[in-house]
């Protein structure tokens, strides 16, 4: 009967040394969609990394009319996930749009909405929320241009790929500087970089660089020259606020989006953050 109980309890303390992370039950996953009330999900995790170390997240943001489970299926995004160690998390839209403070529908709250998507992340799959970066594409890089000016701490990081404000452009942001780490094609014609009339002249996409003025106009750096570089075939500008850091990156290509300038800005947040490779 002793012999019994040191094994339960032998069984129970073991049970309880198993990382967050893998001790969690969670029904979703993969190609299977982690479902909320006001929306949902898709998540790779590597099936390969240290359970000893915090458990970052990217969030990936799909164009417009977009599937963000086709995103989940994109292999060169799945193997930078693994590659980084971190969860690819792509979520939803509402029918495919996004409903930030300019665009023709609002069909949901999106600040609430991601708070609770990061919130079943922490809950399902152990993702450490000091730890993640919101990167989208084109309607999706709309989206994360407004969440990283309502709110910026929600996400340590932000890599908008051919995005902006639209018109009316707001006046300010009522938050700290982001990490902002923005990427764009000089030929882009179905997102430009002076932007460009939508609907039969209802809607404006906004101008990229009157875009980051207005980050540059409030932390005193409108007059400031940026630092220059080249890395690979992007041309950038960095400024650097007292906190945060507002970087544009332009490539000669059009209206497109690839896993290593998403990979990149990871790698540059994480330096910057100070996080474990």
């Amino acid at each position: 009967m002793t012999q019994k109980r040191n094994w339960v309890l032998g069984f129970a303390v073991a049970a309880a040394m198993i990382p967050p992370a893998y001790a969690l039950e969670t029904s979703c996953g993969g190609e299977t969609p982690c479902t909320l009330s006001d929306g949902a999900y898709y998540v790779h995790v590597p099936e390969e990394r240290d359970p000893s170390k915090p458990l970052g997240a990217i969030l990936y943001l799909h164009g417009h009319r977009g599937k963000a489970v086709n995103a989940l299926k994109n292999e060169s995004f799945k193997r930078m996930a693994d590659e980084l160690g971190v969860a690819f998390v792509a979520v939803q839209g509402v029918n495919g749009t996004w409903s930030f403070p300019t665009a023709p529908r609002n069909l949901r709250d999106e600040p609430v909405f991601f708070d609770s998507v990061l919130e079943d992340l922490s809950e399902r799959f152990g993702v450490d929320r000091e730890r993640t970066m919101l990167t989208g594409f084109s309607s999706g890089g709309f989206m994360t241009w407004y969440l990283a000016c309502e709110q910026s701490e929600r996400f340590s990081g932000y890599a908008p790929i051919a995005g902006a404000f639209w018109e009316p452009l707001p006046k300010d942001c009522p938050t700290e500087p982001p990490y902002l780490f923005h990427v764009h094609g000089t030929t882009d014609t179905v997102v430009p970089l002076e932007g460009r009339w939508l609907g039969g002249g209802q809607w404006k996409q906004g101008d990229v660089f009157e875009s980051f003025d207005i980050w540059r106009n409030q932390t005193g750096l409108s007059e400031t020259a940026p630092e220059t570089f080249t890395d690979g075939a992007l041309s950038c500008e960095r400024w650097k606020p007292v906190t945060g850091l507002l970087e544009l990156c332009l490539h000669d290509g059009g209206h497109s989006v690839r896993a290593e300038w998403i990979e990149r800005a990871w790698s540059l947040l994480s330096n910057m953050r100070g996080w474990e490779s």
